[in-house]
C-alpha cells in the first residue's frame, strides 16, 4: 500500500497544474492497483474536501462526487470508509459540513454518547450538543 497526501488528490481532481496534475493522473490511474492500492487517511480526505471547498470554491455536489469517486475506486483504500460515506451523505444532502459530519460519525464509532460543540452548523447534526 502507498500513502497518498491531500495535495496529490487535489491535483488529480482539480486538474489545475500543468506539471503536477499529469503526475497525479499517472499515479492514480496507472501506478496504483488493487494489489498495491493507495491509502487515503482521514486527514488526507478532510484536507482534500477543505481545499476543494475553500481554495477552489466547489459546490457541495461536486465535492460529494469527488469523495464518492474516492470511495468507489478499487485502487484506493479510504480510512474509516463507512464514516467517510456517512459524512459524504450529510454533505450531499445539505445536512452539514463534511468535517463536522465526519467528526460525528467517528465519535459515534468510538461510542460517544454526544459531541459537544460551539459550532452552530455542527449543532444541526445528530449527536451534537451545545456544552
Amino acid at each position: 500500500m502507498i500513502g497518498l497526501d491531500a495535495n496529490l488528490l487535489v491535483r488529480y481532481f482539480a486538474q489545475d497544474d500543468p506539471v503536477q496534475s499529469p503526475i497525479a493522473i499517472e499515479v492514480l490511474e496507472r501506478r496504483l492497483t488493487e494489489e498495491e492500492p493507495g491509502f487515503v487517511s482521514i486527514v488526507a480526505t478532510t484536507e482534500t474536501v477543505w481545499a476543494l471547498k475553500r481554495g477552489y470554491r466547489l459546490k457541495n455536489e461536486a465535492i460529494a462526487a469527488v469523495v464518492e469517486t474516492m470511495l468507489q475506486t478499487v485502487s484506493l483504500v479510504v480510512e474509516s470508509e463507512r464514516e467517510v460515506f456517512l459524512a459524504l451523505t450529510a454533505l450531499r444532502d445539505g445536512r452539514g459540513e463534511f468535517a463536522d459530519a465526519l467528526i460525528g460519525a467517528l465519535c459515534a464509532k468510538a461510542g460517544c454518547s454526544r459531541i459537544l460543540s460551539f459550532d452552530g452548523g455542527a449543532l444541526r447534526l445528530p449527536g451534537f450538543e451545545h456544552p
